[in-house]
């Protein structure tokens, strides 16, 4: 009778380890998705400043075309993000077009020192560069979840219960091609 109490004590221990590991898993991809939620949002903040930007830009008459055509495509970009899909690749491109939309800007006020004099350019300017920290940090936040994720479904017991109960895969963490093209360095990840 007393082995029958041992054997129940150590089957209800292991079930109790098995259910805090496969409830650890679970909450760490909710975490994933709330992160890329985040990331979305500060992207999508971005885009509340840009028609404003729009507007001033267009109001000094800029002959900037490829400025415009920046400010328009990066509007498609973001609106193209989506937070039921992590799609780190659409972000890259977002984050690429943002760049390009700085570079291009910082130009403009260079040819135009009318802008400068601009206190609502300036301010809009400082808002938007604002928004971009924003997004680094949110993109920060989101690839420490995915490590916190993939670590909790690689290493083993949690490796072991992720291919019987939970079946998710590694993900991946967001990458900028543009900014990993400036550094010789390169690790050897295998």
């Amino acid at each position: 009778m007393t082995d029958l109490w041992i054997l129940l004590a150590v089957g209800a221990l292991i079930a109790l380890i098995v259910l805090a590991i496969y409830n650890g898993i679970i909450a760490r991809m909710n975490s994933v998705e709330r992160a890329w939620a985040n990331v979305i949002t500060e992207e999508r903040q971005k885009n509340k400043i840009i028609p404003t930007l729009e507007g001033l830009v267009d109001q000094y008459k800029l002959h900037e075309s490829s400025v415009l055509k920046d400010i328009t495509a990066l509007r498609s970009a973001l609106q193209e993000l989506s937070s039921d899909n992590v799609d780190t690749a659409q972000l890259a491109a977002a984050e690429a077009k943002s760049s390009a939309l700085m570079k291009g800007l910082n130009v403009v006020v260079e040819n135009y020192p009318e802008l400068k004099a601009s206190e609502v350019f300036n301010n809009l300017m400082r808002e938007v560069a604002e928004q971009q920290e924003n997004v680094g940090a949110a993109i920060r936040i989101f690839n420490q979840n995915v490590e916190d994720f993939n670590n909790g479904i690689e290493q083993f017991p949690n490796s072991l219960i992720n291919s019987m109960l939970n079946k998710k895969d590694k993900l991946n963490v967001f990458r900028d091609e543009e900014a990993e093209s400036g550094f010789d360095y390169k690790p050897n990840f295998s």
